[in-house]
C-alpha cells in the first residue's frame, strides 16, 4: 500500500484517478485504520488529505453561511465560536464522536463517507440543509448531504471522487438546531438512535420552518418530512408533541441487535426527537430575546 500526502486539490484528484479504483481517501483515519487492523483488504493507495489547506479551514461568509473543509477535525469545529453559535446542533453532533484523541483527527468528511447508519454528524447536517462540494475526474458537483449515503458502507461518490467541503446555508433570525443520541455506555459508543431537529420561529414563537432527521434506526440516516410538517404553525404544545413522537417512531426501520430491539429503538427515536425539538425551540427563542 502506497501512502501519499498531497498538498493541492489537483494532486488528490490526480492520485485517485491514477489508482483506478484501488485508492482510498483518509480524511481522519479513525474508522479506516481500525478497519485495516480488523482485516479489511488494504487499497493499493492511501491518500491523506490533511495537508491540503483548502480541506482544513472553516470560512464564515458575509451572508452568514459557512464552508467547512472535509478534513477539519471535530476538535477544531468545537472550538469555532461562530459556527457553534449559529449551528449548535451540527457542532454538538460532531463533538459526540469518539474520545478526545479521536476528536483531534475525526472529520465531517470522514464521518459521512464512512457511511454508517449511526453516523452522528449526518442527521444534523441533513436538517441543516448542508451540501457537499465533490471533486473528481468528471469535474465538480454539489450534492445534498441527505443524498450521499446510499446504503451501509456505500456512498454516491465514484472511486476517483472526494469531498472538498460542506456548505451550511445562512440562518434566518430566530433559528436553531439540536442533536441528541442514546448510546449503551456513557461515552465512545455507537448510537442506539439519534435525532436532529432544526426550527425557525416567528415573532410570536410559532414554528415557521422545520426539519427533522434520524440516525441509527434505518439503513441510512434520513429526513422525516411528516414530522417536520407537524411542527409547522405550532408552539410545540404538549398534545402536538405526542403526535410528533408517534410520527417519528412510526417512520423508523431499525433492526434488532445487541444495542436494542426494534420496539425499543422506535420508542427512543421518538423520545429523542421530542427533546431535540424542544431544545432547538428554546435556543431559537433565546436568540429572539438576545
Amino acid at each position: 500500500m502506497h501512502y501519499h500526502a498531497p498538498t493541492e486539490l489537483a494532486e488528490v484528484a490526480a492520485l485517485l484517478a491514477s489508482a483506478k479504483g484501488q485508492g482510498r481517501v483518509m480524511a481522519g483515519g479513525t474508522d479506516l485504520l481500525a478497519r485495516f487492523a480488523s482485516g479489511m483488504p488494504r487499497p493499493d493507495m492511501l491518500v491523506d488529505i490533511k495537508q491540503v489547506t483548502e480541506l482544513m479551514v472553516i470560512e464564515q461568509h458575509d451572508n452568514g453561511s459557512f464552508t467547512v473543509g472535509a478534513g477539519v477535525s471535530g476538535a477544531v469545529i468545537g472550538e469555532h465560536a461562530a459556527l457553534c453559535r449559529v449551528w449548535p446542533g451540527v457542532t454538538e453532533a460532531m463533538e459526540l464522536i469518539g474520545s478526545v484523541q479521536i476528536q483531534g483527527r475525526a472529520s465531517l468528511g470522514g464521518n459521512l463517507c464512512n457511511a454508517s447508519p449511526a453516523a452522528d454528524s449526518v442527521p444534523a447536517l441533513i436538517t441543516a440543509g448542508a451540501h457537499c462540494r465533490i471533486l473528481g475526474g468528471q469535474g465538480e458537483r454539489q450534492v445534498p448531504v441527505a443524498d450521499v449515503i446510499q446504503s451501509p458502507g456505500k456512498t454516491c461518490l465514484a472511486s476517483d471522487e472526494f469531498i472538498v467541503s460542506f456548505y451550511l446555508p445562512p440562518r434566518p433570525a430566530r433559528s436553531a438546531d439540536a442533536y441528541l443520541r442514546l448510546i449503551p455506555r456513557s461515552e465512545m459508543d455507537i448510537a442506539v438512535a439519534g435525532a436532529a431537529v432544526n426550527v425557525t420561529l416567528d415573532n410570536e414563537g410559532v414554528v415557521v420552518a422545520a426539519s427533522v432527521a434520524l440516525g441509527a434506526v434505518s439503513a441510512v440516516p434520513f429526513a422525516v418530512p411528516g414530522a417536520a410538517e407537524l411542527l409547522m404553525g405550532s408552539r410545540m404544545e404538549d398534545d402536538l408533541m405526542a403526535q410528533f413522537k408517534t410520527v417519528v417512531s412510526s417512520s423508523c426501520r431499525p433492526i434488532n441487535d445487541k444495542r436494542g430491539t426494534i420496539d425499543y429503538r422506535n420508542h427512543v427515536a421518538g423520545v429523542l426527537a421530542v427533546r431535540a425539538a424542544r431544545i432547538a425551540g428554546e435556543r431559537a427563542a433565546w436568540k429572539e430575546k438576545a
